[in-house]
């Protein structure tokens, strides 16, 4: 994602629409944006069979996906002008599973630097109980 495309104080439906233009494999991950601001974004996404494990549990490489664009979509706001960002590290510790409804996704940065960015993010089932943390490291990269 560019810089020029900060996901600032612009309604759910425009912030979905960037993420799926700028990221299409958001398209195909169901991925929502409800809200975004350089303090918090926020995503949702449904539970489907076809993005199972066995048993009928959301796949953790779906829920890692999820968390990795939300995350940029966060990261992205930090950005200085004229660069880009990509992950560079990212860990995700799994806490349960997720059997059926909607997830939230929900991502917060922790350190922004001039080289790197560093970003949290939550997913949540729908009665509220976390899933999974994620913590990533994003590159700052200057286009000129």
């Amino acid at each position: 994602m560019t810089s020029a495309h900060h996901a600032v104080d612009m309604a759910d439906d425009d912030l979905t629409a960037l993420a799926h233009d700028q990221m299409p494999f958001t398209a195909g991950l169901g991925l929502r944006i409800e809200r975004g601001s350089p303090d918090e974004v926020v995503g949702t996404a449904d539970w489907s069979s076809d993005r199972c494990t066995a048993g009928g549990i959301l796949h953790g490489g779906y829920l890692m996906a999820l968390a990795d664009a939300v995350g940029a979509m966060c990261a992205v706001q930090h950005l200085p002008p004229d660069s880009i960002t990509s992950t560079i590290e990212s860990k995700t510790n799994f806490l349960r599973g997720v059997a059926d409804g909607e997830i939230t996704i929900t991502s917060t940065p922790i350190h922004t630097g001039r080289t790197t960015i560093v970003i949290q993010t939550d997913i949540a089932r729908a009665d509220g109980k976390h899933v999974t943390r994620t913590t990533q490291t994003q590159a700052v990269i200057p286009l000129a």
